[in-house]
């Protein structure tokens, strides 16, 4: 199961990559601007921290340096623009994806930890 998530992690980020830094035109559309960015990173946060469960740090590294990497880079394309908002939309999202996961094993952890000492 983790190399699933291994492989959805880093599709998950070339895809992201793919649509941020591609022509306005060949960008889907589905949901308010603000919404999709944030549903992105908030996936991509999950996904990676289900790959990598031990390395929080380093997700948070990968998740919100990509975020910000890629709103810089949308400077250099011609019909983009980077934005400060956008960058912390991305950067909220993809933190949120990654606490989801980290304190729903923390609980996990916890109720585990409680059943054990019962029994």
């Amino acid at each position: 199961m983790v190399k699933f998530f291994l492989a959805a992690g880093w599709l998950a980020l070339a895809l992201v990559t793919f649509v941020t830094l591609a022509p306005i035109h060949d960008r889907p559309m589905i949901a308010p601007r603000h919404f999709e960015h944030f549903a992105a990173f908030f996936i991509l946060g999950l996904v990676f921290v289900l790959a990598y469960s031990n390395r929080i740090i380093l997700i948070t590294v990968i998740v919100v340096g990509s975020a910000v990497i890629l709103e810089a880079l949308q400077l250099l394309t011609p019909d983009r623009h980077g934005d400060l908002m956008d960058g912390l939309v991305k950067v909220a999202g993809g933190v949120c994806g990654i606490s989801v996961v980290a304190l729903a094993r923390v609980g996990i952890t916890q109720a585990m930890t409680k059943i054990v000492s019962r029994g």
